[in-house]
């Protein structure tokens, strides 16, 4: 999926890996449900532009986040 930056439309760079200092797990984003599988969760990614550095995070699971 192309992306583009929201702030000089630029195309940018996907698929980039998102760590927090000293903890290579990186970021994930989690979804508490009711029923047997409780949580859901999805590693973020990060998109970046090339031509102004904007940063925009992302998960590719996003469908399994509903209601």
């Amino acid at each position: 999926m192309k992306r583009m930056c929201y702030q000089c439309q630029t195309e940018m760079i996907i698929d980039c890996k998102v760590n927090v200092e000293y903890d290579m797990s990186g970021i994930t984003i989690s979804q508490k449900r009711k029923g047997l599988f409780k949580n859901f969760s999805a590693k973020t990614k990060a998109s970046v532009c090339p031509s102004c550095g904007y940063v925009a995070f992302y998960i590719d699971e996003y469908k399994k986040f509903n209601k």
